[in-house]
């Protein structure tokens, strides 16, 4: 009896636990409000909620603050532009960290990012990676410090 009920208490946890896409693990932590909130305006929820895989450098409520708050507003008011932005952050594929190498890496945007490895860990442009592999069930996540920017 006590083999059913815990093989049922399994199947009953196993159904509640739902794997999450890349938008609804960002969300999930807490730490993303801003980026959700861009996303939104830009009209990319459905894309990272897609199929993917996606990997995205994705830049905290703390490296969005960084942006002078005038700046940021006109970002947020040009859909276009804010696209552009976002799309910068995420690379086709999934890359975990131990896959990293340094160099050039195409963007959804269509631009390059620079990743670069050393003793400060490992950078995308000008941000430092400060946690990597927040795995979703479309993709992965590296949480970045900075805001990175497509060069014209």
């Amino acid at each position: 009896m006590k083999k059913i009920i815990a093989l049922t208490a399994l199947v009953v946890a196993a159904a509640g636990a739902q794997a999450k896409d890349i938008v609804d693990t960002a969300v999930a932590a807490g730490d993303f409000k801003t980026l959700a909130t861009a996303l939104e305006k830009a009209g990319l929820v459905q894309t990272l909620k897609g199929k993917g895989p996606f990997t995205v450098f994705a830049p905290t409520d703390a490296a969005f603050a960084k942006v002078p708050k005038a700046q940021l507003d006109a970002l947020l008011a040009d859909k276009e532009k804010l696209t552009a932005v976002l799309t910068y952050h995420v690379v086709p594929g999934k890359v975990m960290a131990q896959d990293v190498k340094p160099g050039k890496v195409k963007t959804v945007q269509g631009s390059e990012l620079t990743v670069s490895t050393g003793n400060g860990g490992v950078m995308v442009d000008k941000a430092r990676v400060v946690k990597a592999d927040i795995a979703a069930d479309n993709g992965v996540i590296h949480v970045i410090d900075s805001v990175v920017l497509p060069q014209p």
